[in-house]
């Protein structure tokens, strides 16, 4: 995998759990929503709504409560309600960088390659995470599911909107894509990027991985840096 490591020109990233280490606020956003809706905390269908949560960690929002709430108004009263309780976790000073994430950007930007920060939230709170880890100058771009037109992951609609959007690199197996999700992983071999790597550091393991069909697993997104220098 050497010489297709090293050709690597464009490096799609996801935000919580890779980049952004967010202690399960996902989980406790969820709890507000769940009770915008009028689930009882501890009742079984809370408790299934939760699993389903966990188990689709890296997609759409929006799509996770459009799956759980049916109807689209209840849906999006869902959405708000998350959004706004993540906001606030998020103001409160609840992330953090994962170790090491913000010196690997800097390394792939200073390699040459362009970094793209993707995430399965709306803008609103993708700005807000961006703005609380000083970040929102780091990358020339950073795309959500409503800048790639609506869809988000496991569709490869934003990994490919990174390769048209910044024209980077001059073909998808020129493309990284990183995440701690299965759906991170699926959405990348969809847009056939060269390289997908699956993280430890956020919701899925190993087995999500390899069955989704990634190319590679790290140990966290720092260990990126080498792996495209053909040193590992």
């Amino acid at each position: 995998m050497t010489t297709e490591t090293r050709d690597i020109r464009l490096v799609v990233l996801d935000m919580a759990g890779t980049t952004v280490a967010d202690g399960g606020l996902v989980e406790r956003a969820f709890a507000a929503a769940a009770d915008e809706l009028g689930v009882e905390p501890g009742s079984a269908e809370h408790a299934e709504h939760l699993s389903y949560v966990r188990a689709t960690m890296g997609e759409s929002k929006i799509s996770v409560f459009r799956h759980l709430f049916g109807a689209e108004d209840r849906a999006q009263r869902a959405n708000t309600a998350f959004e706004k309780a993540y906001g606030e976790l998020v103001e409160d000073g609840l992330i953090a960088p994962v170790p090491g994430a913000r010196e690997t950007i800097g390394e792939l930007a200073d390699s040459g390659r362009t970094v793209v920060l993707t995430t399965g939230f709306a803008r609103v709170t993708q700005d807000a995470v961006l703005a609380a880890l000083g970040w929102q100058d780091l990358v020339p771009l950073t795309l959500c599911p409503a800048d790639a037109g609506g869809r988000g992951r496991p569709y490869p609609d934003m990994v490919l909107e990174a390769f048209l959007r910044t024209k980077a690199a001059e073909d998808v197996t020129q493309v990284a894509v990183v995440g701690d999700t299965s759906y991170d992983v699926l959405s990348g071999v969809r847009a056939g990027a060269g390289l997908v790597a699956g993280v430890r550091t956020g919701a899925h393991g190993d087995d999500a991985f390899c069955a989704a069909g990634a190319t590679h697993v790290l140990d966290s997104v720092a260990a990126l840096p080498a792996l495209l220098a053909g040193d590992r």
